[in-house]
């Protein structure tokens, strides 16, 4: 049913094969249960991450209508600001794009490195703005002005997070519910990062339809649980809507311990869950996102605070705004 829903939505092809479902062997022995990671840190454009799954929806309407320019926004160190400036320039756009320094800072490397480098790669247009705080009407605003230049630009909004861009996620869902079967995996819970929220409503979705009773967990990375889960679950019911299916009648899962001191700041369980997945797995986090989930994922295996069985972790990438933040992890 979920497969035929999508269908109906046309989609750029931007990741054209399904990312692995690995096992983290040496993670696994030394929290004595199973973990997997399911690789959207490894997608296709530049240098990977879970923004192409939305940005594969959303670009698609972009050019069915028109558009010359994508216009997005977020932090100096973006991912999905990052990946926006890359289809852009794949698909002959141009991109303009609102970035602030959530941190106040004036590291060079924050300001100038990472993603905020790969940008310049790009040809993204940088505007820069004191804070994003009210990105609809700032994006909106921006927009404007660019049609008063004779363009036909298109807003992205923050993350990729609207019900269109999360049918992404729902796609990805049911490629990750292929992979469980196919290896006959019956987790404990899949648990990821919860930003600007596309990414878990859309995975929440998609197993509230296929693997029923299998938390979704989302360690959030910038709001307390009570500020986050209507976000989630506001998003869900928009998606669910749009793919005219039903929506879960329970409250997203959600779990707001990890996130301090504040978005785009990492705490000494980030960097140690950092320096663990490089130690034993190889395995490259990030200060936003993955190393706060997986810091997340780490207290719930050691507390016993999930049911017996293997967990999956979704790394969605951020790899280039790691070395934006030598400075924390020297």
């Amino acid at each position: 049913m979920l497969a035929t829903a999508l269908a109906r939505f046309p989609r750029l092809t931007l990741q054209p094969s399904a990312t692995p479902l690995d096992v983290l062997p040496r993670l696994s022995a030394e929290l004595g249960r199973p973990i997997y990671c399911k690789r959207d840190d490894t997608t296709s454009l530049a240098l990977g991450g879970n923004k192409v799954r939305k940005l594969e929806y959303l670009v698609a309407e972009a050019l069915a209508a028109g558009a010359d320019t994508l216009v997005t926004a977020g932090a100096i160190q973006s991912n999905h600001v990052r990946q926006t400036a890359a289809v852009a320039a794949q698909q002959g756009l141009e991109c303009v794009a609102l970035l602030e320094n959530p941190l106040g800072t004036t590291d060079p490397g924050y300001l100038h490195g990472g993603n905020r480098l790969l940008l310049e790669l790009f040809g993204a247009q940088i505007r820069s703005v004191a804070v994003l705080d009210d990105p609809l009407n700032q994006l909106e605003a921006e927009a404007e002005r660019l049609r008063q230049q004779g363009r036909t630009p298109r807003v992205i909004p923050i993350g990729g997070s609207s019900a269109l861009g999360a049918l992404g996620y729902v796609r990805a869902g049911l490629e990750l519910a292929g992979q469980l079967d196919a290896l006959d995996l019956q987790p404990a819970a899949v648990i990821l990062a919860s930003g600007s929220a596309g990414t878990q409503a859309g995975l929440d979705l998609a197993f509230h339809h296929l693997r029923p009773g299998m938390p979704v967990i989302g360690i959030t990375v910038s709001r307390t649980q009570a500020e986050q889960l209507p976000k989630v679950a506001l998003l869900r019911q928009q998606l669910a809507e749009l793919l005219g299916v039903t929506a879960p009648e329970d409250p997203p899962v959600l779990r707001d311990g990890y996130f301090g001191p504040r978005y785009g700041e990492p705490n000494p369980g980030t960097l140690a869950a950092i320096r663990c997945l490089g130690r034993l797995e190889g395995l490259v986090l990030d200060p936003v996102y993955t190393g706060k989930a997986m810091a997340g994922l780490l207290d719930l295996v050691t507390t016993d605070a999930l049911p017996p069985g293997p967990v999956v972790f979704l790394h969605t990438g951020g790899a280039p705004g790691t070395f934006a933040y030598g400075d924390w992890l020297a």
